[in-house]
């Protein structure tokens, strides 16, 4: 039996979805079952569960071989702060497991993670790294890039495709990596059922470094309109960011990552040695957003450009 705590986010319940074809056993734990319906129709055991309750962690755990942490709260607020979640959550998942005899586990970190990192959130990823490594289990640590899902769509090209135009936070103009979260949960499977992990600390990165200002103009010109960026500069985001941290955290670490200098901390990545070791096919940025605007996320220009002067 497989626990995937966070199994109704875009990793959770790929690596879920890619387990249950193969045969696995899995318990999906959400904190909304009607959430998880689809992966239950599938064969998933669903449970109710919630990072914030040590209670639920140890029922979850219960009878579970290995477990797959794929939750976070960057933008988290009040009693889903990150500091609860992504700190005190994680600690008391492991801590359970290991007390109810799980055989491995599996943590979603983050590319960058390190004890000196100038954001909090990648900060606190490194600190449960090592205190998944000074559990006692056995244990692989997956640090994925930036998910295309979110931080190529959502924060970016949705808005380009649904209303012509997007507003990016800071000048856009940061070279990063962005992987889709149906490769990372190739890795995550893996590693949850092959008989060993040889790989215990993994990198995950698709092929190619972009900007946001190169993705907003990737949108645009797959959609087939002109691409309008507005920015935010950095010095409003940083105060933003001070005005926001006692009464929204997630929000104020987001303006904070933005308004922080290009050079501050490397988001690039080079996937050679990653697929000299596991080959897998990774997708690229261009097919992730040609399959969004296929799909039909996006109007005509016309359409558009109508909505933008009304």
């Amino acid at each position: 039996m497989i626990l995937v705590v966070g199994a109704t986010g875009v990793l959770g319940k790929e690596t879920a979805r890619l387990l249950l074809v193969d045969g696995h056993k899995v318990r999906a734990m959400t904190r909304a079952a009607e959430r998880a319906n689809d992966l239950a129709q599938q064969g998933a055991e669903v449970i109710v569960g919630d990072l914030i309750d040590p209670d639920s962690l140890a029922r979850a755990c219960r009878g579970v071989d290995h477990v797959f942490a794929a939750a976070h709260s960057f933008l988290g607020k009040g009693r889903y702060c990150s500091e609860a979640v992504d700190d005190r959550g994680h600690r008391v998942l492991i801590d359970a497991a290991r007390s109810e005899g799980v055989k491995r586990f599996v943590y979603t970190s983050a590319l960058g993670a390190a004890a000196d990192h100038p954001i909090d959130f990648f900060r606190t990823k490194y600190a449960i790294e090592q205190h998944l490594k000074a559990s006692g289990l056995a244990y692989a640590i997956l640090r994925p890039s930036a998910f295309m899902e979110w931080h190529a769509h959502i924060f970016n090209g949705k808005s380009m495709l649904e209303k012509g135009r997007t507003q990016l936070l800071g000048s856009g103009t940061k070279r990063r990596n962005f992987v889709a979260a149906s490769d990372v949960a190739q890795f995550a499977a893996k590693v949850l059922t092959e008989p060993s992990v040889d790989q215990r600390l993994l990198e995950i990165g698709g092929p190619g470094n972009f900007s946001n200002n190169e993705v907003a103009e990737l949108y645009a010109s797959t959609a087939g309109i002109e691409p309008r960026i507005a920015h935010l500069p950095a010095a409003l985001a940083r105060v933003i960011a001070r005005i926001a941290q006692p009464i929204h955290p997630g929000l104020s670490r987001v303006m904070r990552l933005s308004s922080l200098p290009d050079d501050a901390y490397s988001e690039t990545f080079d996937p050679t040695n990653l697929l000299r070791a596991s080959p897998i096919r990774l997708t690229s940025l261009q097919e992730f957003v040609q399959k969004q605007v296929t799909q039909g996320h996006h109007r005509p220009a016309s359409s558009a450009k109508a909505n933008d002067t009304a």
